[in-house]
């Protein structure tokens, strides 16, 4: 017989299995500093007056490693060059259950490239970016110095450092048609489109194919091995790795992590998972599902690009949002949601839920030297 655990029975059972059971962070790992300090160094803005040449590439390079991408797994190199920067996938960072076409990698290293791209603009350079096809999908990106295209006190790079995703609850509140219609267009280029959805019948319907997805994901052992792979149960453990999904971000107790593995294998459960998806769902203002003419890599790229444009502008107008992505990560029913939305074959890429919700704890960055090759 499989348990079923509700997360308010998750947290009773953390309780009674280990008393203050909340992990400290080591100051043995992350240079010395504590979960706190690295979280200050990592998610902030920087003056770069003073810096030139390959450090200033490098802050860039940094800005670029803020943006989302899928478990965290920060699946991206950077190589840089006088006045030019590319991007390459870090195939060791793969997702072979969840992304096992690398669609997933390469919309976060399109979320990379525009949190690049606006970062130059703000430090005075044109930024020109081509797709490489003979090279697994790099991205070029070459900077013409002296250029100032946008302020740095635009809306999107100034929210860079604080955009996340919010696995929480929202509060219901409808947002303004004007801030809709912004985020509508941010999120669209050639190629991509968007559907957005904010009334609560079309919601109910979303929600029906997310419970059918996240059903089947959490059916799936490989899935259900991997995503617990990039779980960052406690402080110490996010300090360490830099990367993957901390307990504490999704509203979650830390523990240590033999029992955070142990208590995830008895509370990661198809009814209370389904549950905390409908509560969530249900308190969001609206929907908003991504989709892609062309089915591939430079067309993936793009609209990750789209996607973090809708996320930045989405933070600077106060706005949370959250990945519901089931129904596009389990083939035969993204195949049906498809038909759901009429797509007309085209692929759905990605689907969100947004509206007004709480800060959690942040995520970590790997170190700049670590992605630079």
């Amino acid at each position: 017989m499989k348990t079923t655990m509700t997360r308010q029975n998750f947290n009773k059972l953390t309780a009674t299995a280990l008393p203050g059971a909340t992990v400290s962070a080591s100051c043995s790992e992350g240079g010395g500093l504590t979960y706190k300090e690295l979280v200050k160094s990592t998610w902030r803005h920087t003056d770069t007056r003073s810096k030139k040449g390959q450090e200033l590439l490098r802050e860039l390079v940094r800005y670029a490693t803020l943006a989302a991408n899928s478990h965290n797994t920060q699946p991206w190199l950077f190589r840089i060059e006088t006045n030019r920067i590319t991007i390459l996938p870090d195939f060791s960072r793969r997702c072979t259950v969840v992304d096992p076409d690398d669609h997933h990698l390469y919309v976060s290293l399109g979320c990379a490239t525009e949190n690049l791209v606006l970062a130059a603009a703000a430090y005075g350079f044109q930024a020109n970016v081509s797709f490489d096809r003979s090279a697994d999908g790099a991205i070029v990106i070459d900077l013409q110095p002296g250029v100032s295209v946008i302020s740095s006190g635009s809306s999107m790079f100034q929210a860079i450092p604080s955009r996340q995703c919010t696995r929480a609850d929202y509060d219901g509140t409808r947002i303004p048609g004007d801030q809709l219609s912004v985020l509508e267009g941010k999120a669209q280029d050639e190629g991509v489109a968007v559907q957005m959805f904010t009334d609560k019948t079309a919601l109910e319907q979303i929600l029906e194919y997310v419970v059918a997805g996240n059903t089947a994901q959490i059916n799936d052992e490989g899935f259900v091995k991997e995503l617990r792979h990039w779980i960052r149960f406690n402080e110490s453990a996010i300090i360490k790795h830099r990367d993957g999904l901390f307990s504490a971000s999704s509203g979650n107790p830390t523990l240590p992590t033999w029992m955070g593995k142990v208590l995830f294998n008895l509370a990661f459960r198809e009814s209370s998972e389904n549950d905390k998806y409908s509560t969530q769902i249900r308190s969001s203002s609206g929907a908003i599902a991504f989709i892609s003419t062309q089915d591939n890599k430079e067309s993936w790229i793009k609209l990750g690009r789209c996607y973090q444009r809708f996320a930045l502008q989405s933070t600077a107008f106060g706005i949370a949002h959250a990945f519901i992505n089931q129904p596009v990560e389990v083939p035969n029913i993204r195949q049906q949601f498809g038909e759901y939305l009429n797509t007309g074959g085209r692929r759905v890429d990605l689907l969100l839920r947004f509206g007004y919700g709480p800060e959690l704890p942040r995520s970590l960055r790997r170190p700049v030297e670590q992605v630079i090759v």
